[in-house]
C-alpha cells in the first residue's frame, strides 16, 4: 500500500470480525512502534500485548466500567448542539464507542503502551528545563504501530477512555507501579471497510508566518 494512501485511510476501527490476528503480525506491528522517534532516543515505551481470552476479557471488563462512567458523565455535561447534523455526529461517535466497550474482548489482541514516571528535562541553577511532556516520547510509537496495523489490514484505535482504572489494569497485568499505562490499541480484522474520516479541511486551521 502507497504510504500516503495508508495514513490517509487508517481511521479508528472499533468492530472486529472473528478472524485471528497473527503473532508475526503483532511483532511486526511492534517492530514499527520501535522505529518511532523519542526525546534523546530514549526509547522509553514498554509494551503490554494481551491475547488470551480470559485477560481479554478481564480487561474488557475494567474498560467498560470506566467507559460506563465517562459517558455518564459526557452526556450530563452536553452543550447545546449547533444543528442536527453535528447531534448525529456526536452519536454516530457514541454508538462506535459503546459498541467498542460492550465487545473489546472480541478484539484478537490488546496492546498496551506503558510509560515509566521519570522525566528526562535536565536542570540548571534557574531550575527544570521543561521540553514538554514524555507522552510525546510514546504517541509516535502508538502512531507506528497503527499505520503498520494499517498495512496488514488490521483494523486499530487509540483509547483512553480507561484511565481513570488504571490502577486496577496495571494490577490486572503485573505492571510496575513506576509505569503508567498511556494507550490501550485493540487489534482486529474489520468488521466494516477502511476509509477517509471525514475531517475539517486543514486550510480552516492552518495559520501561515504568524497566528
Amino acid at each position: 500500500m502507497e504510504l500516503y494512501q495508508g495514513i490517509l485511510t487508517t481511521r479508528a476501527i472499533r468492530r472486529y470480525t472473528d478472524e485471528p490476528v497473527t503473532t508475526e503480525e503483532i511483532e511486526a506491528c511492534l517492530r514499527a512502534a520501535q522505529q518511532a522517534p523519542s526525546g534523546g532516543n530514549a526509547q522509553p515505551w514498554h509494551y503490554v500485548v494481551v491475547t488470551g481470552p480470559e485477560a481479554r476479557r478481564r480487561v474488557a471488563e475494567i474498560y467498560r466500567a470506566a467507559y460506563e462512567r465517562w459517558e455518564r458523565a459526557q452526556l450530563a455535561a452536553l452543550p447545546p448542539f449547533r444543528s442536527d447534523e453535528d447531534r448525529e455526529t456526536f452519536l454516530r461517535g457514541l454508538r462506535a464507542s459503546r459498541y467498542l466497550a460492550e465487545h473489546l474482548d472480541e478484539a484478537a489482541a490488546l496492546v498496551l503502551f506503558c510509560l515509566p514516571k521519570i522525566s528526562i528535562a535536565p536542570r540548571d541553577e534557574e531550575g527544570t528545563v521543561e521540553i514538554g511532556p514524555l507522552y510525546a516520547s510514546v504517541y509516535p510509537a502508538v502512531q507506528n504501530f497503527m499505520l503498520a496495523a494499517r498495512s496488514f489490514g488490521i483494523g486499530t484505535v487509540l483509547t483512553t477512555v480507561w484511565w481513570s482504572r488504571q490502577d486496577e489494569l496495571r494490577e490486572l497485568l503485573g505492571i510496575p507501579e513506576r509505569f503508567e499505562i498511556v494507550a490501550l490499541v485493540p487489534m482486529g480484522r474489520p468488521r466494516g471497510a477502511f476509509g477517509v474520516a471525514p475531517r475539517r479541511n486543514p486550510a480552516e486551521v492552518t495559520h501561515w508566518e504568524t497566528w
